[in-house]
């Protein structure tokens, strides 16, 4: 069977990462037909959107999606790519494994989370009033009328939605995923001691979406506890399940845990769709100069292959990365001991590196925690 994947090489280094994750996609032998689309700020330049309509309709027709890091333009009022494909696409599900690999450089060891972030509601969703604007004295006249005070005049407001139909899919979605994927628990995380009506609401719904799910741990913490436990003892965490906001912040946090967003991957599911991305930006400076780090597109495509079914070959690519990157030869300067190592290697370079170690893999179970220092992820 042969794949049909949407393909948005994206923009600045975009292009010379998609590429590199193009060729060690290939090389697992998954049958793949790349639909190349553009997007980004060099499309903005040449049709006056950074993301055209053609894109939109290639991943619905699709229904898989890889992209690489895409500039969002700056003064234009476009808010962003990444959260307008999304919002069109209503891509509700952004899941980021974090996970350390023996080689990367981390005060942490044993760490495998998974954040499952709700995409679609809460600030993030993106409903803002200006300050000063003419919608400011009636929201003002309607916090004072339900007895909760006026709204200073110079202030501008984001409004917090937060629904029982949003919270129940992703909490939902976390516990299946759980399941599938042979995790032993779902923590869910909120700030209802203070927002009792929003994130106590996501609360109660993913209390009793636990109910349904006996087989697997459930407990839940507030978002500042959440922090402190973080960093004091995040071996103790398995998958996250946050809103909008929360999960937007706290994957950069176990990214950082974990060596950073040069090795985080991202994935943005829908019933009807899934994109898949690097989670760091599109470092335009370094455009053209083969230097800059491939591996989070390709963990990446490691998890588009699993959400395809091909578990097999994503297993093994997970095993070649991880081998890489013990190995600490064939890698980019951001992932030497020191930054200007002179014998760190080019985008490309890492590519054939993780072709190399691929072909050198016999099929079978991904590494052993104690090889690849975590637990299976899904």
């Amino acid at each position: 069977m042969t794949y049909t994947v949407t393909f948005i090489p994206g923009d600045g280094t975009g292009p010379e990462i998609a590429e590199a994750t193009r060729r060690v996609l290939e090389a697992t032998g998954v049958p793949f037909q790349w639909d190349v689309q553009e997007a980004g700020a060099d499309v903005m330049e040449r049709e006056g959107t950074p993301l055209p309509d053609r894109v939109l309709e290639s991943i619905r027709r699709n229904k898989v999606a890889i992209k690489g890091p895409v500039t969002t333009p700056v003064g234009t009022g476009f808010r962003s790519v990444n959260v307008a494909l999304r919002k069109a696409l209503n891509l509700y599900a952004c899941v980021r494994p974090c996970k350390t690999y023996r080689g990367v450089r981390s005060r942490y060891d044993n760490i495998d989370i998974v954040v499952v972030r709700e995409n679609t509601e809460d600030l993030y969703a993106g409903i803002e009033f200006e300050r000063g604007s003419e919608w400011m004295p009636k929201l003002s006249a309607l916090t004072e009328a339900s007895g909760q005070g006026k709204l200073r005049e110079d202030a501008g407001v984001s409004l917090k939605a937060i629904s029982e139909f949003g919270s129940r899919r992703i909490v939902t979605y976390a516990f299946e995923y759980a399941r599938a994927n042979g995790r032993r628990a779902v923590t869910a995380v909120h700030k209802a001691n203070i927002m009792k009506y929003s994130d106590g609401l996501f609360l109660a719904v993913a209390r009793d979406v636990a109910k349904g799910y006996p087989d697997i741990e459930s407990w839940d913490v507030i978002v500042d506890n959440l922090c402190m436990q973080l960093v004091q003892r995040p071996e103790q965490f398995d998958i996250l399940v946050l809103p909008n906001l929360y999960g937007d912040i706290i994957s950069d946090l176990c990214a950082g845990l974990v060596g950073g967003l040069g090795v985080a991957p991202g994935a943005n599911i829908g019933d009807e769709g899934a994109l898949f991305e690097p989670t760091h930006g599109s470092a335009p400076k370094y455009t053209g100069l083969n230097k800059v780090n491939p591996m989070a597109m390709m963990f990446s495509g490691m998890l588009m292959l699993r959400h395809i079914g091909e578990r097999e070959a994503a297993d093994r690519l997970e095993s070649a990365l991880a081998e890489v990157i013990r190995e600490g030869k064939s890698v980019t300067y951001d992932m030497k001991p020191q930054r200007d190592d002179p014998t760190a290697v080019g985008t490309s370079q890492v590519a054939d590196a993780v072709i190399e170690k691929f072909a050198s893999l016999t099929p079978g179970p991904s590494p052993s925690p104690r090889e690849r220092g975590g637990r299976r992820s899904g």
